[in-house]
Parts: C-alpha cells; structure tokens; sequence
C-alpha cells in the first residue's frame, strides 16, 4: 500500500487568514542537504522537534510572500513560493510521519506522533487560508498545460476545504480536521503497539518448516512462542496442521486493536460525518470522493456492481471446490472457517497441482529477492539503481539506494523491511521528499515486516511475499520517476488517490514471468536456479483463488464505505464488519474476529479502500499491454514510464490511463486473469481428448 496522510487538502502553516510570526533566519532552499533529513539528530526527540519547526518557519516564510505580492499576480511570484511552502510542510509531514511508524525509542515516536499532528494542522490551516487563496485565484491560467493543471487542481482542493466559509465555519473545519488527524494517528498507533503472543505446545508445531522452527526456539517444556507479527503469524496460519493453533492465532490478530480502538474509530468517523454535512456532503464518502476518479459513491456502487458480476461466479467456483476438498479428508466439515482458509488453499494447491509452497522458500532468501527486484525493475524502466554508502538512517538494518537515469541522479530510497519492537507492522511506501525538478531529489521508504534481518537467519521468502515486496516497489518506483517535475504539488502521489494502486498492482505482475524469477530465485544453499517446472506448477497453483481474492478485496472495500456512510453513533462495527464478510465470502466466520479495530487502511484511504479494486482493473489492463515473450526489453516498459509514471500528478489519472491504452479501461483482462485456472483446466481437458 502507499501510506497515506490524513485526507486533508493544500499545505501550509498559517491560522486563519493570519500570517503567523516569521522565522529570523533565511529559508535554506529547498534539498539543502544539512536540513533535508529529519533522523540526522539521532534518536533525540528534541532534535526531531528542532528540524520539524525549522521547516514550518521556512513555509511561514514562503507563505508570507505569496500574501506580500503587490500588483500582479504570476507565477514566479505566487504560485511558486506557494509550492515551496507545500514542500516545505510535507517535509515536515512526510519525516515526521516515518519516524512515527519506525521511530527507535518509544519516547521518539511518541514525539513523531505529536509533530504529525502539528505538520497537519498547518496543513489544514493553509486550505482554509483566504489571503492565498484569493492570490491564487488572481492568477492569470499558466500557457503551460502542465502548471495550469496544478493550478486548476489546487484551487478545487481550496473550494472542497471550504477556504470560501465564513471565520467561524472554518474555525470548525479546522478543528475537526486536526481532531481526525490526531484520532488517526492513535487509531494507528494502537496497532503498531499491540503485538499479541500465541504460546504452542510442541504437539501442534506439526507441518511448520524447520528454519521457521529454528527462529522459534522452543523452552524447556517445548513450547514455542508466536506473535501476530506477519513473519510469525502468516507461515503459521498457513502451514501449521493443529486447527487449534490456527485458530488462536487468527483470533489474537483478529484482536490487535480491540477494545481501544472501539472508542478512538467511531470519534474518527463521527468528526469525519461532522466535518463533511459542515462542507454540504451527506457522508464522509460523498467529500472524500468528490475529487477522485470515480467522483462519488454513486458511480462507485455502479463499477462495483460489474467487478462483482465478473468475479462472484469465478470465487463461488473456487470455494465450492475448495470445500469439496477439505471434506475428502474431514467428512464431517460443512464450512471452512476463516481461521482455517489459509491452510486449506496450501493443502488444496499441494493436492491439485502439487505445488508446496514451502518447496519455493529455499529459492527466495530475502537478500537476493531484494537484489532481483531492484534488478528487474532498473531493466524495464530503463534505469540504473545503485547502492549509496556512506548513509545516515534511522536504523542500522535500513539499506539504501541512488536511482539513476544515466549519469543523472534521480532520487533516493530507503528499505526498512524486517520487523523490530516498536515497529510499524505493516507494508507501505512512504514518501520522505518530493521532487522538485533541479532543486530537490525524491526521496521514498519501503517500510515492510518481510522474514529475515537477524544474524544467521536467510529470511525464507513466500512467493506472497515477493509479490508483495514487487507491489511495493511500484509505488517506489513510481514515486521516484514521477517526481521529476517543476512544482512540488505536481510529484507522483498528488495525482488522484485512486490510481496511486495501480502502478504498484501492475508491477506485481512480472512476478508470473520465468525469465524474471530466474535472475534471482537460486536455492539459498546450493545456488541452484528455481526449476521450470516447479516454477509452472507455482505459476499454475497461483492462479487458484484469483476470483475469491477479488470477493475479499470487495468485503473490505464495503467495510470502508459501510463504515463512511452509516451513522457514526448507531454503528455496530462488528455487525456491519460481519455482514460484509458474509456478503463476500463463503468461509465461516469467527466470533471474536475484529478484523476492523486493527484495519488502519481505515484512516489512511478512510473510504476509498476500493482503489486497490479499481486499480486492479486498471493494472491488469496496463501489463496486458507487455509482450509476454519479452517483458522487461520490450518497447512497452519505456513507453509506459514515459506516459504513466513520469508525469506524475501534471495531468490527471484519466489521462494517464488512456494516453498509454490508447482507449478508456475495461474488464477484460480482468476476467482473463481470474479465469485463468478455468481456462487452463479446458486446455488441458481438451488436450486429453
């Protein structure tokens, strides 16, 4: 996923039509080295505190010229010293959020937590400012198509604030956006720290694989302690034979988060439904939706209705035999339980395509998938990713890398990727700086829980898990590529919040390519290459639970919305939670399952969790357009950097999706992919004949 900041709109660090108090020093320009990186102090929250503030002044400082033009507006004058105060506030927003989630000591994130807060607050202040506003407003359009863009989109990001309220609405605005900031972030909060332990006897370690054992030292009774941490918690849902352990586990996950985030969740979505009826939405959703590709809820129901007319006939197949073969083996099952869907699948695809996947792990060590990724993705963008020494980080275990173009550089990036105490426990990208074209590079993090990151430890990769990582790195990529442009507001991420999924769904599709896999899946002991044939029987297994996948993706899109629509005070989140559940699935659920109180997708896309749906449409649509003989060196991977990634936010989703289709978007390659194993099935029916 890419993180998200709190749905807020244009940045800046004044009160209400207010100049605040300026810095006496002179604002470093914009990449100055000594003042980019917020984690040089260490892991002193004051000096964080120092650095955070130093860059507020500096926005105060470009703020105050904006409102000091006399005369004519331009925007050399105008728009550009605004720009500057974005960059200089999501700095300070960006930085501060990172050390929030991977922070060393609990007193720095805790400091983090509180300079989020602030940097929003400054944010929320300027999209209610009216003196920038009204200069803004007063500029002539730009000649260039790319600036008027961004000038166009920034004014409609004013109006849906409410920047044209009276003093005492924004007043309210304003305090409502910084109490959902602040709800937000402890909502998330809540997760990072809540890491539940599940103890199993050595009678139910059975079907776990050794080098996992070996990371679980038993103690003297045998017993080996599992967290809910997703290196822990996942290769034990999946693998372990004990259903009881299974269940634990699902349960202490379905658990991170509750009760406390009961109370914190419904004052977020209370100040939310509040602030969007004072902007003249019905729900949080209408506002939420107002500026995105899909417009609103309305035509979102609309498109939904397709993707599940295209995907439910598909997954109700996929369960049916799923269940029919979990009964071969116990005939008295009449349901599959969701604590028990994970091991299943695994049991399912031994049996029908005889794929463990456990049979793969050897051929992922962490440290050569890292290598293969970086690899494949400088291939098809045409670029050159190259180790940086001499780094400071926040961490020891973070490595890091200069992208180039040639000899130019373009930006930096940062991988966070094993789990420690403390910790975010999540997968996300994260933007650090912004692209401001010959002025500052892009900066961006991985920040992700994968196996592995210990002494002696390989870190054993699941197929999921490269996938997982390829996603990712999509985002990466699509940060660093796209923020090559003129304007700060105009870097990749600006572009609308559903399209930022699709550039990381399309790059996990070059996982299913042998070619790609080969330059990097050797044997972690002997070197060996993954072999063809277990690579097809994987490639083959995989395409098993596409349909029902795109159900749950569904399940969790109308948690999203659900959740955004009904009223806040009334709501029963486990009710609501488990009628959308069984709406999309057919798995038993577990009472006790409060899957929604550790969801943190809840605070940052709040409603708009269907942009993984949309942008899974869209994605399969962009790889369609690859040769599957030559992905990597075909005239494709050049063509769509060009188009999809390099323009960033210039210009809007559409366009960027029908400039590299040459058409709008459709399902049908959408459908292809979810019946792929339908279709292999026919081949190979038809082939016996």
């Amino acid at each position: 996923m890419m993180k998200r900041a709190a749905l807020c709109c244009p940045l800046a660090c004044l009160a209400l039509g207010a100049v605040m108090p300026l810095s006496a020093t002179t604002p470093a320009a914009p990449g100055d080295a000594a003042t980019l990186h917020a984690w040089e102090g260490g892991d002193d929250p004051q000096s964080l505190d120092r650095w955070v503030h130093t860059h507020l002044r500096q926005a105060d400082a470009a703020i105050a010229r904006v409102v000091a033009v006399k005369g004519a507006h331009t925007v050399a004058n105008t728009l550009r010293p605004y720009d500057d105060a974005l960059n200089e506030l999501a700095l300070a927003s960006n930085q501060a959020s990172v050390l929030y989630g991977v922070g060393a000591t609990s007193e720095l994130r805790d400091k983090a937590q509180a300079l989020t807060q602030e940097a929003n607050a400054a944010a929320t202040a300027l999209s209610l400012n009216q003196p920038v506003y009204r200069a803004l407003a007063a500029l002539p359009a730009p000649a260039d198509p790319a600036t008027r863009h961004y000038l166009e989109h920034t004014l409609l990001e004013y109006r849906l604030a409410g920047v044209d309220r009276d003093d005492a609405t924004r007043a309210k605005i304003k305090a409502l956006q910084d109490k959902i900031t602040e709800l937000g972030l402890a909502f998330e909060r809540a997760v990072h720290d809540d890491v539940r332990t599940v103890v199993a006897g050595k009678d139910q370690l059975e079907g776990l694989p050794p080098d996992y054992l070996a990371a679980h030292p038993a103690d003297a009774d045998g017993r080996v302690k599992i967290s809910t941490d997703p290196p822990d918690a996942w290769p034990a849902e999946k693998f372990a034979s004990n259903a009881q352990l299974r269940r634990d586990l699902f349960l202490a996950a379905g658990s991170v988060g509750y009760p406390a985030n009961g109370a914190t969740l419904r004052g977020l979505l209370t100040a939310r439904a509040e602030l969007a009826q004072l902007l003249g939405y019905a729900t949080w959703a209408d506002f939420a939706m107002a500026d995105q590709m899909i417009g609103s809820p309305a035509h979102l129901r609309e498109y939904l209705q397709k993707v599940d007319a295209a995907s439910r006939e598909p997954a109700a197949r996929e369960e049916a035999a799923l269940l029919a073969f979990a009964r071969e083996r116990e005939p008295a099952l009449t349901q599959i339980s969701a604590a028990d869907t994970r091991y299943w699948q695994e049991q399912y695809r031994r049996a029908r395509y005889s794929f463990d996947s456990q049979s793969v792990r050897p051929y992922f060590p962490y440290a050569a998938v890292e290598r293969g990724v970086i690899a494949t993705a400088s291939r098809l963008f045409h670029i050159d990713i190259r180790p940086a020494s001499g780094v400071h980080t926040w961490h020891p275990s973070v490595t890091t890398y200069d992208v180039y173009d040639g000899n130019v550089r373009l930006g930096r990036i940062y991988l966070d990727m094993h789990p420690r105490e403390g910790k975010d426990k999540w997968f996300s990208t994260q933007p650090l700086a912004l692209g401001v074209r010959g002025r500052q590079l892009p900066e961006g993090t991985l920040v992700c829980n994968f196996p592995g990151g210990t002494a002696g430890d390989p870190g054993l990769m699941q197929y999921g898990d490269v996938v997982i990582f390829l996603h990712e790195f999509g985002h990466l990529m699509h940060h660093v590529i796209g923020g090559q442009n003129p304007y700060a507001g105009e870097a990749a991420f600006s572009v609308e919040g559903d399209f930022v999924e699709a550039p990381s769904q399309m790059l996990e599709e070059f996982f299913h390519d042998y070619g790609v896999l080969a330059s990097f899946a050797h044997h972690y002991q002997s070197g060996a290459v993954l072999p063809q044939e277990l690579y097809a029987r994987m490639s083959r297994a995989d395409t098993y639970g596409r349909a029902s996948g795109q159900q749950r993706q569904l399940m969790y899109t109308a948690v999203s919305l659900d959740f955004h629509t009904l009223p806040p005070a009334t709501l029963d989140f486990d009710s609501v939670y488990r009628r959308d559940f069984e709406r999309f699935s057919s798995d038993g659920f577990v009472p006790g399952d409060h899957m929604w109180a550790r969801f943190t997708h809840l605070n940052g896309y709040s409603s708009n969790y269907y942009t993984y749906v949309l942008d899974k449409v869209i994605a399969l649509d962009f790889f369609a357009q690859f040769d599957p003989q030559d992905l990597l060196g075909g005239a494709a991977g050049a063509r769509y950097r060009q188009t999809v990634l390099a323009p960033g936010a210039t210009q809007p989703a559409a366009q960027l999706v029908r400039d590299f289709l040459g058409r709008e978007p459709n399902l049908d390659a959408y459908r292809r992919w979810m019946l792929a194993e339908f279709d292999a099935d026919s081949t190979a029916s038809s082939a016996a004949r």
